[in-house]
């Protein structure tokens, strides 16, 4: 008896050894996705979807964190501030990463020092969308009733302040000589709100924010970016087929670590993530939310985002924007 309980003993140190000597992500510990948008909106919807198969993949707990505020911007610097362990995971479009250090002094970080691009899943378009209560059936129809009825003057809804869609908003106003104002909402969320409701006539957004409602005709979306159609969108035409060039460069979806996390972790996380972009029905349902899916590894999204902010650093300049 005396020898099977020394035995144990020995078998149970041996365990704990090789716990304490393997690195912290292979353990099965939580994984924290942080989402820097509202529950509710197209950002929440897509971190969950993929978080319930990565679960599978990475055999884990994978939690989804919402951080909403300033257009992910303190989602970011909670990332920022996260531990580089492997157990912190940052999931975001452009606006976050691409944009908000163009159009801020002082965004509290700098996604070149401070974070790991990790791999990329998709792309998507921006577009917009009129109210139900809007009778505007397409662009021409809405900027015909804002010159009309409107006195030349209109209110557009954004998901966050100096954001691509109220940068697009201006090169609306300036394309067709009406006075637009964006209007920026906390998230998408609030205004899809606004938009259903018909508390504002209209909204500039990505397609995974409209599709849904778009579908059973709550609002209409007239416009897209890009240079070709969307497929799930087949009769709605891009900007540049409707005479607005310059606006092709397609946003796109990507997770980002904190700088410093070990590449063994963010290799497991891009190899399970490359997994769960295989499964058709993940595929399928990040289609229905209007995103194109394509895999990028570390390297390729580092890649696309610096492209992106190139071609919108240009447009925010002719805007005559001043970061604030």
């Amino acid at each position: 008896m005396l020898r099977l309980t020394r035995r144990l003993f020995a078998g149970s140190l041996a365990l704990a050894a090789l716990a304490l000597s393997a690195p912290a992500w292979s353990q099965a510990q939580p994984i924290r996705i942080l989402v820097g948008f509202p529950a509710g909106g197209g950002t929440d919807a897509i971190a969950r979807t993929l978080a319930e198969r990565l679960r599978e993949e990475l055999g884990r707990p994978v939690i989804v964190e919402n951080k909403p505020g300033a257009g992910g911007q303190l989602a970011a610097q909670e990332l920022k501030a996260s531990p580089p362990d492997g157990r912190t995971y940052f999931i975001t479009h452009d606006h976050t990463i691409s944009i908000l250090p163009l159009v801020s002094k002082q965004p509290g970080f700098d996604p070149a020092k401070d974070f790991v691009p990790v791999a990329g899943f998709a792309s998507f378009v921006n577009g917009l969308a009129v109210s139900g209560g809007t009778p505007a059936k397409s662009l021409q129809e809405y900027i015909e009733w804002v010159r009309t009825q409107q006195g030349g003057k209109g209110t557009i809804g954004v998901p966050a302040p100096a954001s691509t869609p109220e940068f697009l908003v201006g090169v609306l106003a300036q394309t067709y000589k009406l006075d637009l104002v964006a209007v920026p909402y906390r998230g998408s969320a609030p205004m899809m709100g606004d938009m259903m409701g018909n508390q504002i006539a209209a909204g500039i957004g990505s397609v995974p924010d409209f599709i849904e409602n778009h579908k059973n005709g709550r609002i209409r979306m007239v416009a897209v970016l890009g240079g070709q159609r969307q497929a799930i969108l087949p009769d709605v035409p891009t900007f540049a087929e409707l005479g607005i060039k310059g606006l092709e460069d397609l946003p796109y979806y990507g997770f980002f670590a904190p700088a410093g996390t070990p590449k063994a972790a963010i290799d497991e996380f891009s190899k399970a993530l490359a997994k769960v972009l295989a499964v058709p029905e993940v595929r399928e349902r990040l289609t229905a939310l209007g995103l194109t899916v394509e895999f990028m590894n570390s390297q390729q999204l580092a890649q696309r985002e610096r492209t992106y902010a190139k071609v919108w650093a240009e447009i925010i300049r002719k805007s005559g924007f001043q970061p604030q």
